[in-house]
């Protein structure tokens, strides 16, 4: 029975579209089919050729199907990747003999409810965010969590993460980094004129709320990853909680995520000693 792997890459990036055509090349040579769309046999994983974008591009495709994405970095940070360029043959080799493992990544469900009765729904892997639509002005939000307020401001946007998302736009708002297996929900205000506007983390039961309050300037938009948005004009109640359905992420390496922080930043090591005396 023949094995199909879908591969998706970045159309905008050369050298993602020609690892393109080595990995399928080599994923042809060892017997299995790449194909490039959902509309034939079911693929056993996603191999994403591409930056962060790209995999959640990839991950919005092959939503409720459980899926794994096996990512390849071509972009910038790729926090989400799983292997570096020089790394594809190996890619394809562990692919091809089933040689990794599967995590579950957390997601957060997304609701709008509009003062005209509308309700719009969203889903996001890394981050949903709450944003002004002018520049010049500020977004008057109120923030809540299970129902309780808990504070109001005026601010450029708000962010709601998750783990996974934690590196991403809630990390260059001034948020905690979370590790990835932890279950929690990130709360960050960007930009906000307040006195109390730290980072919130709480537990993956509770629910994150904001309103767009009617003395706000402007109405809001509630961007889901980056990719898709809402309207959330004045008055609107917004409400994340944890997902039903998480994103599944193939792994290859066993390397920790302090591991992979350090690399992707290119963190300082010198005087550390794990542990042991000095000489």
């Amino acid at each position: 029975m023949s094995r199909h792997i879908l591969v998706i890459r970045h159309e905008g990036r050369p050298a993602a579209i020609e690892a393109a055509h080595k990995v399928e090349q080599g994923l042809t040579d060892l017997g299995l089919t790449p194909v490039h769309g959902l509309s034939g046999p079911e693929p056993e994983l996603v191999l994403v050729l591409g930056g962060d974008g790209t995999i959640l591009r990839a991950a919005e495709l092959v939503r409720n199907r459980g899926t794994p994405l096996l990512g390849v970095n071509l972009g910038h940070v790729g926090f989400l990747a799983e292997a570096e360029p020089d790394g594809l043959q190996e890619v394809v080799q562990r692919i091809a003999d089933r040689d990794y493992s599967v995590e579950e990544r957390m997601t957060v469900d997304v609701q709008v409810h509009t003062p005209q009765g509308d309700i719009h729904e969203g889903w996001a892997l890394n981050e949903a965010t709450i944003e002004k639509l002018d520049r010049a002005r500020m977004l008057e939000l109120a923030i809540g969590v299970d129902g309780r307020g808990v504070s109001t401001f005026g601010c450029d946007a708000v962010v709601l993460a998750t783990p996974t998302g934690s590196t991403a736009y809630a990390f260059s708002g001034g948020g905690p980094i979370v590790w990835p297996d932890v279950e929690a929900l990130l709360m960050v205000p960007v930009a906000a004129h307040a006195l109390f506007t730290r980072p919130l983390v709480v537990g993956p039961n509770s629910v994150l709320a904001a309103e767009v309050l009617e003395r706000s300037m402007m109405p809001a938009v509630v961007w889901c990853d980056g990719r898709r948005r809402m309207p959330a004009p004045r008055g609107s109640h917004i409400e994340v909680r944890r997902g039903h359905e998480p994103v599944r992420l193939a792994r290859i390496e066993q390397t920790p995520f302090s591991g992979r922080l350090v690399a992707k930043f290119d963190l300082p090591l010198s005087g550390w000693r794990g542990g042991r005396s000095a000489p």
